[in-house]
């Protein structure tokens, strides 16, 4: 399900995606999604039956049935978006499993949470940030060790995807881990400018063929024009997070328009980019994109892109003033029922309420 933007009434109209077969609908997207952003710990198939009142059944018949993709999230997603002119943003999280086994796409990753490699499946994600400000996930992949690719070689993939999809971002960004000659090259091919982060140690040039590290550097706030080694033209920003120093490349297409971008410029990209990093909070914290205990890759996928489309939802609904923060519904949900719960014990001291026996039943 996804919503259609119409220019003349700014309103949303519902859409349905057809399922790959014919079903009897005991357990559907919206269904499971709702669930998802609903559901404050357990998010496994049977509490789901338990509280739709279906068989456990037809909730594994749901995750193995589907078959979403990438493109799936684009199309619930470019509803609300303007495809032109934005930023595109490359990331990706790790999905904690320490305990988990015999599960697909499991394997040991980086964790910039942990700050050490941890056990779990790591999720790829394209970011659009149009230019009114909308925000949305508009590709993933789920990294699959089997496939012998790297997730440089995904991001490739993914870019081409939304390329051919329609999108037409005037910026890529991303952080040191996507900031390869190759990428680099591939962004360029597509006359788009972008914002990569760069490791200290990368080589640059102020004067012809003599190399140093960037740390090396005296950047001004307004950025140096500098040689990439293997690239060509870039424009070098330093920002400083604690006593961490990070460095960025910023690259257009329009040499005039590179010497002349201003730090005003970089920290719109930057500020567009760091998007993406909540977006990962947001999943982890009320999506449950997490917590589940399915083990097969399709069924993993099919709760992956559950998650990603139940962000969706609550981004649509910040567009439609309906909560104002995608924390908001989940907060709020239980409040009556918390409020109904503490004057019961008040009046019932020690002792549960009588009035409260038919929530514990349930």
């Amino acid at each position: 399900m996804y919503f259609e933007r119409t220019e003349a009434k700014e309103s949303w109209q519902i859409m349905i995606r057809e399922s790959s077969r014919p079903t009897a609908a005991h357990c559907t997207l919206a269904m499971y999604a709702g669930f998802l952003l609903s559901e404050p710990k357990s998010a496994s198939c049977l509490r789901l039956s338990e509280i739709m009142k279906n068989s456990h059944d037809s909730v594994n018949r749901f995750l193995y049935r589907e078959n979403y993709d990438g493109h799936d999230l684009f199309l619930a997603s470019k509803r609300l978006l303007r495809l032109r002119g934005g930023t595109l943003s490359i990331d990706d999280t790790v999905l904690d499993k320490p305990y988990s086994q015999y599960m697909a796409f499991l394997g040991y990753f980086w964790s910039g949470k942990h700050h050490r490699s941890v056990k779990g499946i790591n999720l790829i994600t394209l970011y659009y940030t149009d230019i009114e400000g909308q925000h949305l996930p508009v590709n993933f992949r789920v990294y699959d060790k089997s496939e012998g690719k790297t997730k440089n070689d995904y991001f490739q993939e993914m870019l081409q995807d939304v390329l051919n999809w329609g999108l037409e971002p005037a910026f890529v960004t991303g952080d040191s881990w996507y900031s390869c000659v190759k990428n680099l090259k591939t962004v360029k091919n597509h006359h788009t400018g972008f914002l990569f982060a760069l490791e200290s140690n990368r080589l640059v040039a102020i004067e012809k063929g003599v190399c140093i590290q960037v740390q090396t550097l005296a950047i001004p706030n307004e950025g140096l024009l500098v040689w990439l080694r293997e690239f060509g033209y870039v424009k070098v920003f330093r920002t400083q997070l604690k006593d961490q120093l990070r460095h960025y490349a910023v690259y257009l297409p329009d040499a005039e328009q590179l010497t002349a971008i201003d730090r005003q410029t970089f920290e719109k990209q930057h500020d567009n980019h760091w998007k993406i990093e909540t977006y990962h909070r947001a999943l982890k914290q009320v999506c449950n994109i997490e917590r589940f205990q399915v083990r097969g890759k399709q069924a993993i996928q099919n709760q992956l892109f559950a998650a990603l489309y139940g962000f969706v939802q609550l981004q649509i609904s910040k567009v439609m003033d309906l909560i104002n923060n995608v924390y908001q519904l989940q907060r709020n949900l239980f409040n009556e029922v918390i409020a109904f719960f503490i004057k019961g014990f008040i009046q019932g001291k020690e002792t549960l309420n009588p009035q409260l026996q038919p929530i514990v039943n349930a």
